[in-house]
């Protein structure tokens, strides 16, 4: 996953970018011809993107960028990358350095996520 800080993002308008507020629903969006859709965490403790996030992956088949502006955190980039997330913009005054360590912490984990499908015992067994 990649981590930028948030006056490194930059919201283009173009057709192959949407910005999906975190009450819409993403099955009425016509994907073809988008390449990134920009996710909204309004606070850290409204998670409605990471549905968004995990529907657009696995029932809707988007492979473009999904990216978490907004009241991103540190502690949420795990989950973030798990439910499908590519990009992840911090909000101001969040180090960025730091969130490497997140990754590092939580290695492998024995359930699916929306990129990886299989459960690590099925994984494991090819």
């Amino acid at each position: 996953m990649k981590i930028i800080s948030s006056p490194e993002h930059q919201a283009l308008e173009s057709p192959a970018v949407i910005t999906l507020a975190n009450d819409a629903d993403p099955r009425t969006l016509d994907l073809s011809g988008v390449a990134r859709i920009d996710l909204q965490f309004p606070k850290f403790t409204d998670g409605r993107a990471y549905s968004q996030a995990f529907l657009l992956r696995r029932r809707l088949g988007f492979s473009g960028e999904l990216r978490a502006t907004g009241d991103v955190l540190i502690d949420q980039l795990v989950q973030m990358q798990r439910t499908g997330f590519d990009v992840a913009v911090l909000r101001d005054g969040v180090d960025a350095s730091a969130a490497q360590r997140q990754f590092e912490r939580f290695a492998g984990f024995y359930q699916g996520s929306a990129v990886e499908t299989k459960p690590q015992f099925a994984v494991n067994n090819r």
